[in-house]
């Protein structure tokens, strides 16, 4: 889906000279025309969609993988039905829940405005793509989930399933089993690749949530239809 743009391509020739060779992604050898690009901005670790507006107003809209509805401030909309415009040929309706944001941002885009399609997020290019066709899953590690988009951690050498929640600046929150620090280290595994011992969150959370410190080091893909989410691990992050 990426190689159409100007930049990839350019990216693509400049590894190859340099390397030999370039590293086979996810999105090479996907079909055209159904997908729709949107950049995004990372502002404090959190992912702010480019361009796209709200009943035609511009904002600060974050990306929320596992918000289940969107949300939307109320000093920014009244209730009602609503439409986010994506692209000057794609708009896709709302019924948004009005929640005051605290002036972080004026809408949190949640999993209801996808419906059954797929997005992709790549954190390097700055891209997320709707994908009307689903997401392509080829070389990626792929977990099925039954409510939020979930993945598994390896947390200490224990198997543990994980929201991926793109509105967590942090690096993975785990719930709170007994009094003491907001905070510990704990050794990480994703997706077949090692982070070592890493800093992470305790907190009032009823199930683990990976957030933007370790997924970034990934390409995404998000099946809200065929609830999957896939994984790919891009050679060029740096751990």
């Amino acid at each position: 889906m990426y190689s159409k743009y100007p930049c990839h391509a350019t990216c693509a020739l400049a590894l190859l000279f340099a390397l030999g060779c370039a590293p086979a992604g996810p999105w090479q050898n996907e079909p055209v025309g159904s997908e729709i690009n949107m950049a995004f901005a990372v502002r404090n670790n959190l992912l702010f969609l480019d361009g796209a507006t709200i009943d035609g107003r511009h904002g600060r809209f974050l990306i929320g993988s596992a918000q289940s509805r969107t949300v939307v401030d109320p000093k920014f909309a009244i209730e009602g039905l609503h439409s986010l415009q994506l692209s000057g040929r794609e708009s896709l309706r709302f019924m948004p829940v009005v929640t005051d944001l605290g002036g972080i941002a004026d809408g949190i885009v949640g999993k209801d405005i996808w419906g059954s399609h797929a997005i992709t997020i790549d954190y390097r290019a700055g891209l997320l793509t709707f994908q009307r066709e689903g997401m392509h899953p080829e070389l990626m590690i792929v977990y099925r989930y039954s409510d939020d988009p979930t993945i598994n951690v390896v947390i200490d050498g224990r198997v543990t399933p994980a929201i991926v929640d793109t509105t967590s600046p942090d690096s993975l929150v785990l719930p709170r089993t007994s009094p003491g620090p907001g905070r510990r280290n704990a050794h990480i595994q994703i997706a077949d690749t090692d982070f070592g011992n890493v800093d992470v969150r305790v907190a009032d959370v009823s199930a683990p949530r990976v957030g933007n410190r370790l997924l970034s080091r990934f390409l995404i893909s998000i099946d809200y239809g065929r609830h999957q989410v896939g994984l790919w691990r891009d050679p060029r992050i740096a751990l």
